[in-house]
């Protein structure tokens, strides 16, 4: 998911945005109007599943509700992967980009319908689509630089910057649309966001010059028609799966969800079967691959913890914490955006600490960092359930700091497993890594959904104490392993 465009397919000089090409407000503010759709709509997901049929809700227990938001999230990053090859093999990341966004706009569209069916057929149509945004937006900004470029890290940083800008506004207008006057205006919210989104990327179109215009490795002849025919079996053997439940009564929400889980965890199984054992890469591309299963292990127990901040701690902070400021009590919802400020805030910190630490810190010590951080908010949040039992109301600071933690161990883990797996990426195998990368978070996020079950069951102190410290026992036995890790790293730091 990759592409490396000459230098005349580069955007024309002329106007710059911040010094950059002028494509990247384009990219930045698509990307911007994305995530504002995803997070909005997010935000308020949980909350819509649970919340009574008089409150216009869908009254899905917490558990299944859980689950479903787990799932969800997991197939978005599990789709990444056949949405950078459809860029690749077939449209182009330009076009699929454009698609993607349509998709997701109108997967909101229909979740703005006021009917039961209407929110699991929008979740639907947001997966397809943003399986197909995600991935190869990204690699549009890259195709604005030359490889080597010093402006390449810095064109990234603007542009990440309208992922937490677009995560931290989204709550704010969604969540009070969505829990003060109708579920469905929230969704529809997050539609017009979309739609912002693809109008100004269609508008900025001549910005992009030659950039993500066609794919970078194309299906000609007769191989295009043998994977289409092969997209088309595979479609028509997922609604035969659905037809073989729905005629068994077993088409309920519990079994697609449990099904979809076991599929995100053996396609990571299978993903990583095929490259250890394929005979093309070295000795040490395997040695690597193998550093770099582990660091995957790792990323997915982060993420099954992390992800539940819109599940679990979503649910807390609408049942059990004091809201009311002066008369008014905010959304559940709006403590969503404390997130992405403290990332925009902390990301430069993070940035500017582990350049000065340079290789006397590893990356699986640093992942091991993020594990311990990302317990340590869980043990501090069966502190404020233990603080809530009887029915008493919490000050939602407990929240705001749990998040302030979770971000530290994000700022320790995320970035560093990106650039970690460019750099253990065996040859043949180094643009499909970033799909291997997303799904890490999506097997997190699947299994997350999973175990967040047991906090509809379990005392939610116990549900907080046991998870958080069982991160943090994975992150000390990361340190112990960690000389382990970097032996098989073979000279990558």
């Amino acid at each position: 998911m990759t592409s490396d465009a000459p230098i005349d397919a580069r955007p024309p000089g002329g106007r710059t945005f911040f010094g950059h090409p002028r494509a990247l407000s384009t990219l930045f503010l698509t990307e911007m109007w994305e995530r504002f759709s995803f997070y909005g709509m997010r935000a308020i997901l949980v909350l819509y599943l649970t919340a009574a049929v008089a409150d216009d809700g869908l009254a899905i227990p917490e558990t299944t509700a859980n689950a479903v938001y787990g799932t969800y999230n997991a197939m978005v990053y599990l789709m990444a992967l056949p949405g950078g090859w459809v860029a690749d093999r077939l449209l182009g990341a330009r076009r699929s980009v454009l698609w993607g966004g349509i998709v997701i706009a109108a997967g909101h569209y229909v979740m703005a319908v006021p009917a039961r069916w209407s929110v699991f057929a929008g979740m639907a149509l947001i997966v397809l689509g943003t399986g197909l945004l995600k991935p190869n937006i990204s690699t549009m900004v890259g195709d604005l630089y030359d490889r080597d470029s010093p402006r390449r890290d810095a064109g990234f940083s603007i542009f990440y910057m309208g992922i937490n800008l677009g995560g931290f506004i989204a709550p704010l207008v969604t969540g009070f649309l969505g829990e003060k006057i109708n579920w469905h205006l929230g969704f529809g919210a997050a539609a017009i966001g979309m739609t912002f989104g693809v109008l100004q990327y269609v508008l900025g179109r001549r910005n992009l010059g030659e950039a993500g215009a066609r794919p970078v490795d194309p299906l000609l002849g007769a191989d295009r028609r043998r994977a289409l025919t092969r997209i088309g079996v595979v479609v028509v053997v997922a609604l035969a799966v659905l037809a073989a439940l729905a005629v068994t009564g077993l088409f309920t929400v519990n079994t697609v969800v449990n099904l979809l889980t076991l599929l995100t965890v053996l396609v990571a199984i299978g993903y990583f079967a095929r490259i250890l054992t394929d005979r093309e890469i070295s000795r040490t591309e395997r040695s690597r691959m193998k550093a770099y299963l582990w660091l995957f292990v790792f990323a997915a127990a982060f993420w099954l913890i992390y992800d539940q901040a819109g599940s679990v701690l979503n649910i807390f902070a609408a049942d059990k914490t004091d809201r009311s400021v002066f008369g008014f009590t905010f959304p559940a919802s709006w403590l969503q955006s404390v997130n992405p400020i403290l990332i925009i805030i902390g990301a430069p910190l993070a940035a500017w600490l582990w350049l000065k630490l340079g290789h006397r810190v590893s990356t699986p010590m640093k992942f091991a960092v993020g594990l311990v951080l990302n317990g340590l908010s869980f043990v501090l949040m069966a502190a404020a359930a233990r603080a809530a039992v009887g029915g008493e109301l919490v000050s939602p600071w407990w929240l705001v700091a749990v998040y302030a933690i979770q971000v530290a161990g994000e700022l320790s883990l995320s970035p560093v497993g990106l650039s970690a797996t460019t750099k253990l990426a065996p040859v043949k195998y180094a643009s499909q890594m970033m799909g291997l990368w997303f799904l890490a978070t999506a097997v997190g996020d699947a299994i997350g959904g999973q175990v967040a079950r047991l906090a509809g069951t379990w005392s939610e102190s116990t549900y907080f104490l046991t998870f958080g410290l069982a991160s943090v026992v994975l992150g000390v036995s990361a340190v112990m392993f960690t000389r382990h890790i970097r032996h098989l790293m073979a000279g990558i730091h």
